[in-house]
Order: structure tokens, then sequence, then C-alpha cells
């Protein structure tokens, strides 16, 4: 229970960065973030199987691709309607309604469409097999977060990130531009989300109901977290994690979205700002 504990919650945190990356510093929530993660998977088989391209080419051309579309999104749908939640919501999730739809349509069924896994095989741990690629999951996840710390405390970029998501009006008077860092966001939220997809996908099958579990994962993880909190996110997600594999194991794998889902309803009931979500929670006793 442990390893595999382990290894869920490494998968939810990998799940849940991009998403989170974009609403702590642009504040905008995307709600297509479930599906840009299944549209990852597609476009990354579909490079491997019908232009025979290496797995590595198509995953990093899939990254930046999906980069790119995220930063369009931004430019030419999210800038005109900055600033108003519920239609940021409605906008974000209607588009993650039709390009889930569209693959469902074109006929994105069935066991064929599954990306290979980095390495065959498996190890003992702790008296328990676990596949190679669960473990590069774990690896991935820890080596993603190290390099988010870094990006954002050691780059310009991200320092004018943090500008931002601390202060978006008194970092317009140091010169930062807030939409060039809002589409900057909202392209590197979405290309985590295809990173994570490829390393994911891998354990199962590409399926357009997984883009709405990933959301509704991704959701709950940095609303129990704190959304914007890096930090939180990582906490949350072995809280999460731990007990979605108690769950599977003790009564049945699909009850394991039912605990996302009290997880959301539990932490709003109890404390609205997340774990360690002490911004907005100042903000809320303002």
């Amino acid at each position: 229970m442990f390893v595999y504990g382990l290894i869920n919650s490494a998968v939810l945190a990998l799940m849940a960065l991009g998403f989170n990356l974009t609403f702590g510093i642009s504040g905008i929530a995307n709600f297509a973030y479930g599906a840009i993660y299944v549209v990852a998977g597609f476009i990354t088989w579909a490079f491997i199987n019908h232009l025979n391209l290496p797995y590595a080419v198509s995953a990093i051309l899939t990254i930046i691709i999906i980069g790119i579309f995220g930063a369009l999104v931004y430019k030419f749908i999210i800038k005109r309607i900055r600033g108003l939640v519920i239609s940021e919501v409605i906008a974000t999730f209607g588009i993650s309604i039709i390009l889930l739809e569209l693959l469902r349509f074109i006929g994105l069924i069935g066991f064929k469409y599954s990306l290979p896994v980095f390495i065959d095989g498996s190890v003992e741990i702790l008296g328990v097999y676990v596949d190679i690629q669960r473990l590069f999951i774990i690896g991935l996840g820890i080596l993603v977060i190290i390099s988010l710390y870094v990006f954002t405390h050691h780059t310009k970029t991200g320092l004018a990130f943090r500008g931002i998501a601390q202060e978006e009006h008194t970092s317009l008077s140091l010169g930062i531009n807030p939409d060039r860092i809002a589409s900057l966001s909202m392209g590197m939220g979405s290309a985590l989300g295809a990173f994570a997809a490829i390393v994911i996908l891998p354990l199962g099958t590409i399926t357009v109901d997984s883009g709405y579990d990933v959301l509704i994962n991704a959701l709950s993880v940095c609303i129990v977290g704190g959304l914007g909190s890096t930090f939180g996110v990582i906490i949350a997600s072995f809280i999460i994690g731990y007990t979605q594999t108690i769950t599977a194991m003790y009564l049945a794998p699909h009850w394991t979205m039912i605990v996302s889902l009290f997880a959301i309803l539990v932490i709003l009931v109890i404390k609205p700002s997340g774990l360690l979500g002490h911004q907005k929670e100042l903000e809320e006793r303002v």
C-alpha cells in the first residue's frame, strides 16, 4: 500500500501542477485542462503511429504544440474576458467539451489508443513488484517540482511570474506586462498538462472520459492544497493519493473519484482557502 500510495500521489501531483501554475500566476481556472491532457495523449499517439516519429520526438513536439495552443487560447479568448471569473470558467469549460466530444466523434474509443511505456519491466520494492514506468512517474514528478522552483526563483521570467502573482498592479509599474505573463503561464500550464499525459497515459489507454477525471482530480488537489500553492499541491497529493489507494484496496477502484469530490466538499466547508492558501485566506478575512 505504501508504494502504490506514493505512486498515486505522484500521479496526482503531476496532473495538478499545470492547473495550479496557471491559476497561481494569472488567476485563471483553466477548465480545459483535462481536455488538453487527453488531446496531448492523442497527438503523441498519432505522431508515433501515423507519422512513425520516435517516441521522444513525438513527446517533445506534443508538449510544444500544446504549450502554444494554451498561449493562443489566452490571447484570442481569455484575454477578452479577463477578470470575469464566471466567463473564464464557461469559456474554458466550453473549449474542454468541444475538444473532448470532437475526439469522441472521430472515434477515440478502444484499447488501440495507448502510449508505449518508457522502459518495459518491473522491479521488486518492499516485497511489491512495481512497473518501471511508475517509478519514472515518481522521479519525473520530483524533477518537475524542483525545476519549477528553480524557474520561479532564479530566472527573470520566473520572478516576473511571482511578481504578477503577488501584486499585478505594482508589477505594471516595474514594466512587467501582465497579459504576456498570463499568456506564458497558460502556455506553460498546458505544456505541463501535456507532459503529465505523456508520462501517465502509458499506464492505461487514452479515453475521452479520462479528461473529465483528470480535471476533477486536478481541481481537488489544488483546492485542498490551496490554489496557487505548489507546496500545498504536494501535501494534498499525498493526502488524496493515499486515501484513494486505501479506498481502492478496501472498497472498490470506482470509489476513488468519490474521494476527490468529497475532499473538495470537506475543504470548502472547513477551510475554503485550502490547507496553504494563506494569501486567499487573508483576503477573505479582510
